[in-house]
């Protein structure tokens, strides 16, 4: 079990909770994140002077205190802090490192408690529906905890049991989190350019849909009939007559977790094989199925006897829709041709970025990126590196990554790190090569060259851009005469110049007002009235500093410019 945390850090560990409580834990939680926030722009708060070093060390601290937090708030946020690992266009990247590594081992619930929710949900007593139960379970999370049991036919099965009250505090804590999305979607200076409420309801369909035990039993046989011709994956069998949507009975597939190499290597397995089973049946989840398993970390993952790949947990499952792998398709053409335009444009059509007025600087780091890893040889690139890029360029840019798309990114990362682990030669990116190369081809068509055929798309795309064109000037001259097209022209150096003089007219105004108030304290003075003096003296005083930093800030702003 998780040590190292106090008693305190689990109060929710709990059937009854206090809605008032949770509302002064989270919030507690959410407004000391702001003054830290707040204070790290703050160059005074930096001992000895502000370094881009003492920066990236706060920050590396202030993620490790959410992801401890989170575990201290309980199974909501640790999910929640788990579904925030994969918005890299939101969190900087030390905050997504963290929030990538929680995990929501916690102390397990009494065995009586596990006995009242069974016969609760299966309507009879555990030693009517199984020959043997084991009252200390296997392993215990934040949502539920295993047990390993046997049927009455003799068949080993485990029986996972939702945590008692957990419905009740997701209620409590989705309604208070709906208010603090709610605070930070009108922020003038964080809601900018944020879906919150979009992000806020993203979590709650898929907390929801984690907790119903009926749906992850649908996922895994789904996920097992896409593997049924594939005797190197083992997927655990569901056993309905012994499932509800608070449990669920499978089917007892004991292994070795693939992070345990001792344990593998004296067992006989073959390391490479199963780093190279790990990146295939991946590929093929997503290429082929367009069902994947969206958090393939190496608890859920493990080794049989015989060298076989077993999947556990199918909670948090992804899907690809077609239309989404013509699009990422597009992307791969334009990586390929290096060609930044065509890739911008097929992750606006994607949704992958939010389409703003000035495109230039994406434009910019999508061809930064495209010129500086195509000059690599395929096989030597990373995953981890490539997406940790993506992350860099996405954070505070237009990028808005789909759910979908970061779950893949995370899950290739893990597996690339497993793989290594397995075997230290292991490449990812060599295992995905065909597979790619395949699907271009096919995208391409089965037969002829693959350029030619690429070239045919285009002219058919140009031809059919030419038949439209009369059509679309014609809806123009209609939006020209309704008056529903605006024209907006920006000029930067008109822009700088007004904005220049702008700050003069305030500065002048300024000397006016420090003008005015040193007379009358001059006047007062002289008549003796020394406290109305003084008043005064410090109000001039006062504007003074303020017409000192405009002075210098717009001295500043010429030398940049």
């Amino acid at each position: 079990m998780e040590q190292g945390y106090s008693g305190k850090a689990y109060r929710w560990n709990r059937e009854k909770y206090s809605s008032k409580r949770r509302f002064v834990d989270i919030w507690s939680f959410v407004l000391t994140l702001m003054f830290k926030i707040w204070r790290y722009n703050k160059a005074w708060s930096y001992p000895g002077g502000v370094t881009e070093a003492k920066q990236a060390a706060r920050r590396k601290a202030q993620a490790i205190w959410i992801r401890e937090t989170f575990l201290n708030l309980g199974p909501t946020f640790i999910k929640v802090g788990q579904l925030f690992s994969t918005r890299a266009d939101i969190f900087p990247s030390e905050y997504v490192e963290e929030l990538s590594k929680l995990q929501d081992r916690v102390p397990a619930f009494n065995y009586e408690q596990v006995e009242a929710i069974i016969e609760q949900e299966l309507g009879k007593k555990i030693p009517e529906l199984f020959h043997s139960f084991e009252p200390v379970p296997l392993a215990a999370a934040s949502l539920g905890q295993v047990h390993k049991a046997v049927l009455h036919s003799g068949e080993s099965v485990v029986v996972k049991v939702q945590r008692p009250g957990l419905k009740k505090l997701f209620e409590i804590d989705l309604q208070i989190l709906k208010g603090i999305a709610r605070y930070f979607q009108n922020h003038p200076k964080w809601g900018r350019g944020r879906d919150w409420m979009g992000i806020y309801e993203e979590c709650c369909r898929i907390l929801w849909e984690e907790i119903d035990y009926l749906n992850e039993g649908r996922n895994a046989d789904t996920f097992r009939r896409n593997f049924r011709a594939y005797n190197w994956v083992k997927v655990p069998r569901v056993y309905w007559r012994y499932a509800t949507s608070r449990v669920i009975t499978l089917e007892y597939v004991p292994g070795i977790k693939v992070s345990q190499y001792d344990a593998l290597e004296a067992a006989g397995v073959d390391r490479k094989a199963i780093a190279r089973y790990g990146a295939q049946a991946y590929l093929h989840q997503l290429l082929n199925n367009g069902f994947f398993h969206a958090d393939p970390h190496p608890g859920n993952l493990a080794v049989s006897a015989d060298g076989a790949l077993i999947f556990y947990d199918f909670g948090m499952m992804g899907t690809i829709k077609s239309n989404v792998r013509e699009g990422l398709m597009e992307t791969l053409f334009g990586i390929a041709q290096k060609d930044g335009d065509r890739v911008v444009q097929s992750l606006i059509d994607l949704g992958a970025i939010a389409p703003i007025d000035d495109m230039g600087p994406v434009l910019r780091s999508v061809q930064y990126m495209l010129d500086n890893f195509m000059d690599k040889p395929f096989e030597s690139q990373s995953v981890a590196a490539i997406s940790e890029d993506l992350y860099e360029i996405a954070y505070n840019q237009p990028f808005r990554f789909p759910a979908t798309f970061t779950f893949v990114m995370r899950a290739f990362s893990t597996l690339e790190g497993v793989g290594k682990g397995l075997d230290p030669e292991f490449n990812f990116m060599e295992v995905a090569q065909p597979y790619a190369m395949e699907l271009m081809t096919n995208s391409s068509g089965s037969e002829g060259n693959s350029f030619l055929n690429e070239l045919s798309r285009q002219a058919v795309q140009v031809s059919s851009t030419a038949l439209g064109l009369p059509r679309r000037l014609e809806d123009t001259l209609d939006k020209l005469e309704r008056g529903d097209i605006r024209l907006r022209v920006r000029s930067l150096e008109t822009e700088r110049l007004l904005r220049r003089q702008t700050s003069i007219q305030m500065g002048m105004s300024y000397a006016l007002i420090i003008s005015g108030f040193t007379i009358s304290a001059t006047i007062l003075l002289v008549n003796h009235y020394v406290w109305l003096a003084a008043v005064a003296g410090l109000i001039a005083a006062g504007v003074s500093l303020v017409l000192l930093r405009l002075i210098l800030r717009l001295d500043r702003y010429d030398q940049k410019y």
